[in-house]
């Protein structure tokens, strides 16, 4: 089942298993069935501290539950975990056989403390890049918490399920048979919606926190640089950050930064964040910026409150909130929102195999996501509002000599329809005749743009008619002591390697700022906070 190079590579990793695992399956004939023995008997065969157990009998079939020597409750895989989903297997392994997580301390305590009935299954896809966050999230949570059960399904393995259950995107989580949430979820933000004290002790943990010389609100390619260029500085800096990674979590390929070749938008992520952390930079996620408010003096501190009523404090502030997608703001689009509407083809779009879709946007994301999903679905419609795509032309080429897909520009988007609690079409105007058309369909992907991160914003810090944050060449903003980097920002060509290199900017701003404050301010300011 495995190839030579990944056996050698588990073989690695199961030689640091501490304490004996078991693995017990309940097993069909289908194909799955078949592979799903030859990889558990690959991973038997690569460590004595393995054991295979084939009298499960379990609902799903086949599955394997990944348990203690001595127990019966763990981690159980539905369907085959490769793919994107190989890691979470093999963490699952790890963990299960006593192998530390790398995860933070206060962390697992606060797995360890939920108490109650937690059955969670969770389906997913094995192109999905987002799901293995969340796999590996609840695969976490049933090993350090016997009160927390959890299943991994493989939609692809479970397609009647997946049907009757109505999971048109992925990954989706259900808790006690009811829908919990879809989507890219950290193991935080899963305790967090669990936990419902979690706020109130996170605001006592922000307000108790020293001021710091420069803090960081978001945690994307800005945000992480601005946090290296100022912590090499040898001052203390902190980052904010809803999700560390920002947009980048959701990008499959990068293959346009300089010095990479070739990454994935998760794998590109955990190493902004391991380089950040290497310059031991207090990073605080799932922190969400409500109101910023600026200092009362020169040389003054720079208050920014949080959603959950905290309060953080610093002689500077990065500003780096990014951007999210667009909504296309037509009826039928929130109804339908994971009922047949889509925003990330990479993830969702396994699951409209042999199904007709739309995609609305014709720049380069529209137009890669239209030639990534003809290869998967049944026929692809393009609709673009202007009256020529506006990807590049090799992009462009390349759509036009799919034979299943559909391009009409011109075209304005007004209405997503469904029916039964999913989409069944899409209609448009032709902008040019003013005519009203319907295509059947059963989903629709839209790609067309970024708004800023910035509400949050408006009346304190000047924002351009798009809600960016007007910023000089420097990167400061019209408030004294407040700067901004990235794609929230009014500089053009929303790229990660713009937006890294416009946080090293803000930083280097940042410090240019604090070092020319008079002395007897930031002394009398530390000295009343």
């Amino acid at each position: 089942m495995l190839d030579a190079t990944l056996k050698s590579q588990l073989q690695q990793y199961l030689g640091m298993l501490r304490q004996p695992i078991r693995l017990i399956a309940s097993l069909d004939d289908s194909d799955t069935g078949v592979e799903m023995r030859s990889l558990l008997d690959d991973i038997v065969s690569l460590s004595d501290k393995v054991t295979l157990d084939t009298t499960g009998n379990d609902a799903h079939k086949p599955s394997f539950v990944v348990a203690r020597e001595g127990e019966t409750q763990g981690v159980r895989f539905a369907g085959l975990p490769l793919g994107h989903e190989f890691t979470s297997l093999v963490l699952a392994l790890l963990w299960t056989g006593g192998h530390p997580p790398k995860v933070e301390a206060d962390v697992i305590e606060s797995i360890k403390a939920l108490d109650g009935d937690f059955s969670f299954e969770v389906y997913m896809s094995l192109t999905c890049h987002n799901c293995p966050d969340v796999v590996q999230a609840l695969s976490l949570m049933a090993i350090f918490n016997p009160k927390v059960k959890t299943v991994v399904i493989e939609g692809g393995a479970f397609q009647q399920e997946v049907t009757e259950r109505e999971i048109m995107a992925v990954p989706m989580v259900f808790l006690n048979g009811k829908v919990f949430g879809s989507g890219r979820m950290s193991v935080e933000e899963i305790v967090a919606k669990l936990d419902t004290n979690s706020g109130d002790r996170e605001a006592a943990k922000l307000n108790a926190k020293d001021p710091f010389d420069v803090l960081i609100v978001g945690g994307g390619p800005a945000g992480a640089a601005a946090a290296v260029y100022a912590a090499r500085k040898g001052i203390r800096v902190g980052v904010a950050a809803e999700r560390f990674g920002g947009q980048v979590n959701d990008t499959m390929a990068i293959e346009n930064y300089i010095s990479v070749l070739e990454t994935d938008g998760p794998k590109f992520a955990a190493a902004l964040e391991a380089q950040v952390r290497h310059y031991e930079v207090d990073i605080m996620n799932l922190q969400r910026a409500d109101k910023i408010i600026p200092a009362e003096e020169p040389g003054g501190l720079v208050r920014v409150q949080m959603a959950n009523g905290g309060v953080l404090q610093a002689r500077s502030v990065i500003l780096s909130t990014g951007a999210r997608w667009r909504n296309v703001n037509v009826p039928g689009e929130q109804e339908y929102k994971n009922k047949g509407v889509a925003y990330c083809p990479h993830c969702d779009g396994p699951l409209f195999k042999g199904k007709r879709t739309a995609v609305i946007g014709g720049g380069n994301s529209g137009v890669e996501a239209a030639i990534d999903l003809a290869g998967i679905v049944q026929h692809v419609t393009l609709v673009e509002f202007a009256d020529q795509l506006k990807a590049d032309a090799v992009l462009v080429s390349k759509l036009k000599s799919l034979p299943n897909v559909t391009v009409h520009v011109n075209a304005q988007t007004t209405e997503i329809k469904g029916a039964d609690g999913k989409v069944n079409g899409l209609k448009y105007k032709d902008r040019a005749t003013n005519e009203e058309h319907l295509v059947p369909l059963e989903g629709v992907f839209v790609q067309i743009g970024l708004v800023p991160n910035t509400e949050f914003l408006k009346g304190t810090v000047e924002l351009s008619r798009f809600g960016e944050i007007v910023v000089d060449a420097k990167g400061h903003t019209n408030v004294p002591g407040v700067f901004a980097a990235g794609d929230c920002t009014t500089v053009p060509y929303k790229q990660i390697v713009i937006a890294a290199g416009e946080g090293a900017k803000a930083a280097l701003s940042a410090f240019d700022h604090l070092i020319r404050q008079p002395v007897v301010a930031a002394v009398s300011e530390a000295v009343t906070a």
